[in-house]
């Protein structure tokens, strides 16, 4: 027999109330509204979201399962399909999209100091998108092929959780890489991302904002190698090699004017080899001296690596 408070309850403490009731005030999101508040708005989406639920239908169906419950999750009545579709449809979307960085910026400070399994002290994001599929009859203005609708999302992510710090929604049809063009670069952050973010007029932005990026190479990659660096292939497994140069097209080069770095790794799960290329910058700020260049190189071959691994579990949920 229960004899506290509801799971859901507990997790909702974490949205202070007041901190809600500002935001309803700044948006005038409950004018006119007599028991389905934004709160009970939330607690249904967090229902919906934490219990896997596929509509609205749904939604309210497994609510009023057990009214005797209702009013100890902060219902006053039943919950109708109809007034939570109201709800979604004509409340200011801006109300979420501030509650929602507010939490991103709490749930980052508790993991700020998380180890990733690297002596890195930057932030490392990882950026990716997923194609949503939706019906082209109920939305004909996500048209993206001729039988189906969608739209893309695209989202970034810190690694230290992981936490999504900017989700982006756009079409469906717009390529990956026109995202890095809104995009404002943090400082000695790291970018880890796929090959289809590889262009390298929108890199050249990353290491001209003193960031850093690591991304899949391209099958076609052009590269000029200008040296090679050494490898301790003990402490960095799976790096064949490490190479410093230049892009040797002439419109590459002219779109890239800094250093890249080229590794090329074996994935021994997949039994594959992949080619990542990174900011040769991050050799050349800390390459002082033969024995820091060594140092650094077996720390960045090893971030290629687990990065690799970690974005691929995290991100893509592996």
């Amino acid at each position: 027999m229960n004899s506290g408070r509801y799971i859901l309850c507990q997790v909702l403490d974490l949205v202070h109330r007041e901190t809600l009731n500002r935001l309803v005030e700044r948006y005038t999101a409950e004018s006119r509204v007599r028991h389905f508040g934004c709160r009970q708005q939330l607690i249904c989406m967090a229902f919906a979201q934490l219990t896997w639920r596929e509509g609205l239908r749904d939604i309210a169906t497994c609510l009023n399962a057990r009214p005797e419950t209702l009013y100890h999750l902060g219902f006053q009545q039943p919950v109708a399909k109809s007034t939570l579709a109201d709800a979604n449809e004509q409340r200011d979307w801006r109300l979420w999209e501030d509650l929602a960085k507010g939490l991103m910026r709490k749930a980052r400070r508790l993991y700020a100091g998380e180890d990733l399994g690297l002596d890195l002290e930057n932030t490392v994001y990882a950026l990716d998108s997923t194609t949503v599929d939706l019906s082209l009859t109920l939305f004909p203005w996500a048209d993206f092929r001729s039988a189906k609708a969608g739209i893309k999302m695209h989202t970034q992510i810190d690694l230290r959780g992981p936490i999504p710090t900017c989700i982006y929604v756009s079409n469906a049809r717009q390529h990956d890489v026109l995202w890095l063009d809104a995009l404002c670069f943090e400082p000695g952050a790291f970018y880890v991302m796929d090959r289809g973010y590889m262009d390298f007029s929108r890199l050249s932005r990353i290491a001209s904002s003193g960031a850093f990026f690591v991304t899949r190479a391209k099958d076609n990659l052009r590269f000029s190698r200008q040296r090679s660096l050494p490898v301790d292939y003990e402490t960095a497994p799976g790096i064949i090699s490490d190479q410093v140069g230049r892009p040797t097209l002439p419109k590459a080069r002219e779109a890239f004017p800094f250093l890249l770095r080229k590794v090329r790794y074996f994935d021994i799960e997949s039994q594959r080899c992949l080619v990542f290329g990174s900011s040769g910058k991050i050799m050349a700020d800390r390459g002082e001296g033969e024995r820091k260049m060594s140092g650094w190189t077996n720390c960045t071959t090893n971030f290629i690596g687990i990065t690799h691994c970690s974005w691929e579990s995290r991100v893509r949920g592996k």
